[in-house]
């Protein structure tokens, strides 16, 4: 009977500490809890396609004009593609092909980007959407003062003209013929007598204002797009000429180049019909990431 107090005395002490305890955690988690901030949804993809395998060979042959004629085993070797380094396949991937033709040399890269928000606050389409407008932006263009692929339809209006100058090929290299179209609709202003694609001076000044379409935003191509046209000489060589296309569906953010370059100095690259085949093998990506 003498440990009887003892034992009490514990056992007061034990349900002391308990209770000090649990008043301690729940002031801890109405705390923690008292600023709880909603996560922002995931992004839509989690992977990403193979890339050298994204696009079919049929398109292959298209894009790359005399791949098909050469003998077998080069053949599978240009369709085959190149695979982008990379050190986290989920997060970006990349091919490229190129032939060469008697007329002209033909290359054309994709790559896939998929961007991950390690905010909770900004949702990964968001984070996407940044990624995006900074490459928008290094094109010179701008989707809230760019006008869309309708514009070429009226470039020989002024109020057309400053839109595609402002933010457009222009603003970014003053040899770029499709701002130098922009600029001379009139065709006294041309500086090719027959105002075809045939012969062209530096920055490609024998190219129509019809056939030198210029860099802009594109509607109707995944969340955002826009189109870069960039003609270069080089060295002394032929004109060079990369068309670029790039959009954003969700938080994957996919890039298209196709570039020309003639074989002739005199040849000078048909920037319509590279900016049309370079959108429509980014419309087939686009519906192929939607599937």
């Amino acid at each position: 009977m003498a440990y009887v107090p003892g034992v009490a005395l514990l056992a007061a002490l034990v349900v002391g500490c308990s209770a000090g305890s649990d008043s301690n955690a729940n002031g801890a988690d109405s705390k923690a809890g008292s600023p709880t901030v909603t996560p922002a949804p995931p992004g839509k993809y989690l992977t990403l396609p193979a890339p050298c395998r994204a696009v079919p060979r049929g398109t292959l042959k298209d894009l790359l004009p005399g791949a098909a004629e050469l003998p077998g085993d080069q053949q599978e070797k240009v369709f085959r593609g190149s695979a982008s380094v990379t050190y986290d396949t989920d997060r970006k991937v990349g091919c490229s092909w190129k032939s060469d033709a008697p007329n002209a040399t033909r290359s054309l890269s994709i790559d896939f980007e998929r961007v991950v928000s390690y905010d909770p606050a900004v949702s990964d389409d968001d984070r996407a959407d940044t990624v995006y407008a900074k490459k928008e932006k290094a094109a010179g263009l701008s989707s809230s003062a760019t006008p869309g692929p309708d514009a070429e339809k009226n470039t020989g209006t002024p109020g057309e003209k400053e839109k595609g100058k402002g933010k457009g090929a222009d603003a970014e290299k003053p040899e770029d013929p499709a701002g130098g179209a922009t600029a001379s609709a009139d065709p006294s202003s041309s500086s090719s007598p027959s105002g075809g694609a045939g012969e062209g001076g530096a920055g490609g000044s024998g190219v129509s204002p019809e056939d030198a379409l210029p860099s802009r935003v594109l509607d109707n191509l995944g969340d955002a797009a826009f189109l870069h046209d960039l003609p270069t000489r080089a060295g002394s060589t032929a004109q060079h000429r990369t068309v670029s296309v790039v959009f954003r569906t969700s938080n994957v953010v996919v890039t298209v180049r196709y570039a020309e370059q003639p074989a002739l100095v005199t040849q000078v690259p048909d920037s319509k019909e590279l900016q049309e085949k370079a959108q429509a093998l980014a419309r087939k990506l686009a519906e192929t990431l939607s599937e």
